[in-house]
């Protein structure tokens, strides 16, 4: 697995682009003698592997079948680990540990190839393009993903730094948040800086919407609950002409939520104050929301299982079922829309560059994290589909 792990960071691929990764996978997998198709999603792979676990009566969960996921896209950035190993792709690095997901996932794959007595009924082994914010979830899902391969569960697990190395945290409801974009565009009438009055000015309510948005979360959020609105891009005027006073402000920015109720109170009440502050100033806006991704939220049948998994394979003590949610977003979000499942986060311990978390530079998959990974992902198929 270190050496899968190592060869698949070496060569990143963005989302929708994973062809090398694909045919790694899908080579692999037929080599363990594990039904394999390709080309879901573009670049989806995925394995098919039945087992032959209790005899002619098929098994306890011999009638039943399950799905594992893994993400094996990168992202494009520079690295700057310096490992031996390191990314041969400029501009391209495996800089949030899918390398590492896809390596455990085919592990998994090949540990359960070898054993199929151990378990009854069928898992999918789903390797997923384009996690990082080009929905390939979606796209799976809607190019037929559980009808061409149905399951009765789904799961996937993520590399989190910070968390011991050998422990398990599964939450027990939200894990992660809802990811969305919002864009406002003021427009007023453009003038001379020196003479304001004879224009509407667009900067000016630009700047005090920004300044209002994060009165929604301070003050309209329940305390309990979570939620994020920042803005992350805004454009007027040009650098060479600070004395004219722009007609038009672009804005644009992000919005994270934990809960439906309050990913549509973010989006009714960032719209709101966009179209307040325009009134106040006396010029246009145009507002427009785009949800792209869902909030993760575990299911409680199958955050239960994941937990019994966890702790067959690292110990009671380093399975944990409380871990706060994350405001980050992850696509697997659109599978627990449409089957019941849960997502995991597999403790990497600190790591070896104090930057080095997810999305930055300095990151790196530990490879010390690999054996109890794969490991876990095979308890999940033996606890839901017991021999």
């Amino acid at each position: 697995m270190t050496a899968w792990r190592r060869d698949l960071h070496a060569h990143p691929e963005l989302g929708f682009e994973e062809h090398r990764t694909a045919a790694f996978v899908a080579s692999e997998l037929r080599a363990a003698g594990i039904e394999t198709a390709e080309g879901l999603a573009g670049t989806g792979v995925v394995g098919t592997l039945r087992g032959q676990g209790g005899g002619a009566e098929g098994g306890r969960g011999g009638n039943r079948a399950i799905a594992l996921r893994a993400d094996m896209d990168a992202l494009a950035m520079t690295e700057a680990t310096g490992a031996p190993y390191a990314s041969t792709v400029p501009g391209r690095m495996h800089a949030c540990g899918h390398d590492g997901h896809t390596a455990m996932l085919l592990g998994a794959a090949k540990w359960l190839a070898a054993n199929r007595r151990r378990f009854a009924g069928t898992v999918h082994l789903v390797f997923q393009p384009a996690e990082e914010s080009r929905g390939g979830g979606q796209r799976m899902v809607a190019e037929g993903l559980f009808s061409r391969f149905p399951a009765d569960a789904v799961y996937a697990l993520h590399n989190l730094p910070g968390l011991p190395l050998g422990h398990v945290a599964v939450p027990k409801g939200p894990v992660l948040a809802s990811s969305d974009t919002w864009e406002t565009v003021f427009r007023g009438r453009g003038t001379h800086g020196a003479k304001p009055h004879l224009g509407t000015d667009a900067t000016l309510a630009a700047a005090q919407f920004v300044a209002a948005l994060h009165s929604i979360v301070a003050r309209e959020l329940d305390p309990m609950g979570v939620g994020v609105v920042s803005g992350g891009h805004m454009a007027a005027g040009h650098p060479e002409a600070p004395n004219v006073i722009p007609a038009e402000v672009r804005l644009r920015g992000t919005a994270r939520a934990l809960t439906a109720a309050n990913r549509d109170l973010l989006e009714r009440r960032i719209g709101g104050i966009a179209r307040g502050m325009a009134a106040t100033h006396g010029v246009a806006v145009d507002y427009a929301y785009t949800r792209r991704l869902g909030p993760t939220v575990n299911h409680p049948a199958q955050a239960a299982l994941m937990h019994r998994a966890a702790a067959a394979t690292v110990g009671a003590a380093a399975a944990l079922d409380d871990y706060p949610a994350i405001t980050a977003g992850e696509d697997f979000s659109a599978m627990l829309e449409v089957r019941p499942g849960a997502y995991a986060w597999l403790g990497t311990g600190a790591p070896a560059h104090p930057e080095g978390y997810h999305h930055n530079p300095h990151f790196d998959f530990n490879d010390d994290a690999l054996a109890a990974g794969a490991a876990f992902l095979a308890s999940i198929v033996e606890t839901e589909l017991p021999a």
